[in-house]
């Protein structure tokens, strides 16, 4: 069975989604590519620890630990933290933050209280009123196919900076969670590939074996020992929409770096 999970939506503009998990034993299981930035807080025998997450662009085998109760944050696309941004943590370089106490830990030289499950959106809001959690307009911009009056390489270049990925790379992995998305529900093979706008089967079984570490054949089997990590509710993006992006050159108002450390005035 794959690895299980509660999921919840959030009242922050900045979060995806907030999950929660535990584990009963000690076993492997994928770890399927993610677009996505997370904080992950993890009980276990009396200690807690608050874990910052990047971008994983393969799948790898992982280790879920014995009785551990977990609870993450998920955040949107162009969501990350100046002072640890996705481009230091992608690929399982992840990030333990220093224990305070047992109910609090260190971040830019405070003490926080470890947050949990119920009180995460309140946590969110002082991470961004703090400006530890900051916004690029850039990056819904360029996967909502909205044009932008910028340069193609500063665009790139900011969109790199927020996601640690090029938009290319964040789309194919987005596809391939999706396709797996359609297997699982019972989707055919040969529809999903058209779904998901792959090109053929062989496409299609080439981008799961990189991102999400199985076959279709092996995804749709009900009795494979394999486990597969999380799969979060999120709407499929397009190539259409993200390309469309770099080809437009109009004029909307873009707000800089600086302008992102404070909450956009459109998402408070």
């Amino acid at each position: 069975m794959d690895l299980v999970f509660d999921e919840r939506l959030s009242d922050s503009p900045f979060v995806e989604t907030i999950w929660r998990s535990q584990s009963e034993r000690a076993s492997p299981f994928i770890s399927m590519a993610d677009n996505h930035s997370a904080m992950v807080i993890s009980k276990s025998r009396g200690r807690t620890i608050l874990t910052v997450r990047g971008p994983e662009t393969k799948a790898t085998i992982a280790q879920e630990a014995a009785n551990v109760e977990y609870f993450g944050i998920r955040f949107k696309h162009g969501v990350f933290m100046p002072y640890m941004p996705a481009k230091m943590v992608i690929d399982r370089r992840d990030i333990n933050l220093p224990e305070a106490t047992s109910k609090s830990f260190w971040l830019n030289g405070s003490a926080w209280e470890f947050p949990d499950y119920e009180n995460a959106d309140t946590f969110v809001d002082c991470l961004i009123r703090d400006s530890l959690l900051v916004y690029e307009p850039i990056v819904e911009a360029t996967l909502k196919g909205e044009p932008v009056d910028l340069s193609l390489r500063t665009v790139q270049r900011r969109f790199l900076q927020a996601t640690g990925l090029s938009h290319n790379t964040l789309y194919q992995i987005e596809r391939a969670r999706y396709a797996t998305t359609l297997l699982k529900q019972g989707t055919p093979i040969l529809e999903t590939v058209y779904q998901a706008g792959y090109f053929d089967q062989p496409h299609l079984t080439r981008s799961l074996k990189q991102f999400i570490g199985m076959t279709p054949m092996q995804v749709v089997d009900q009795d494979r020992r394999e486990r597969l990590s999380f799969l979060y509710k999120t709407k499929h993006l397009t190539q259409n929409t993200i390309q469309s992006q770099l080809e437009k050159n109009h004029h909307i108002r873009v707000l800089t770096l600086e302008d992102a450390k404070k909450v956009p005035d459109e998402l408070r």
